[in-house]
């Protein structure tokens, strides 16, 4: 294994780390709203909260989750499908899903530049800074990209998508 691929699973793992500790604080918040009402106080804005990491959860979990072969792939089609066009269908759908992701990567940054320019805030009784949960979001879909290349890599050298 090379450096670059050493450095990609390091990244995915960390990704993946850090969509499963969305998924525990997650629990917590939950946990400390059960706890909460049965000894009379509120956790505030644990629905914002719990939603933030929600959306950490799944954008963190998008490239271990391509590598793992978990997202919904059109099998039933590629399957019955020549080698030779099969490889260009996987090619042209990583290769469409990469702009895509590429795309939605820098659109997310600049949103998180813009939101710590103007100290942007959520709206409730946390005034959570804004950058924070969405540079999760940016973070998740970094991650995609490049498993997303990664993917069209193999691909390209011959290895399945």
């Amino acid at each position: 294994m090379n450096l670059l691929a050493r450095a990609l699973e390091g990244l995915f793992r960390l990704s993946e780390l850090l969509a499963a500790l969305m998924g525990l604080f997650i629990l917590l918040v939950i946990l400390a709203q059960i706890l909460g009402r049965q000894l009379g106080f509120v956790v505030p804005s644990a629905l914002e909260m719990a939603g933030f990491a929600t959306a950490g959860l799944i954008f963190l979990g998008l490239a271990p989750t391509l590598r793992a072969g978990g997202h919904i792939r059109v099998r039933l089609l590629l399957g019955r499908l020549p080698p030779g066009p099969r490889r260009l269908a996987e090619g042209l759908a990583l290769g469409l899903a990469l702009l895509a992701a590429l795309y939605a990567t820098w659109q997310a940054w600049l949103r998180v530049a813009e939101s710590y320019r103007f100290g942007d805030l959520a709206p409730g009784l946390l005034p959570l800074p804004l950058w924070l949960p969405q540079s999760f979001l940016a973070l998740g879909l970094t991650f995609f990209a490049l498993a997303l290349l990664e993917a069209g890599t193999r691909l390209r050298k011959g290895a399945e998508g």
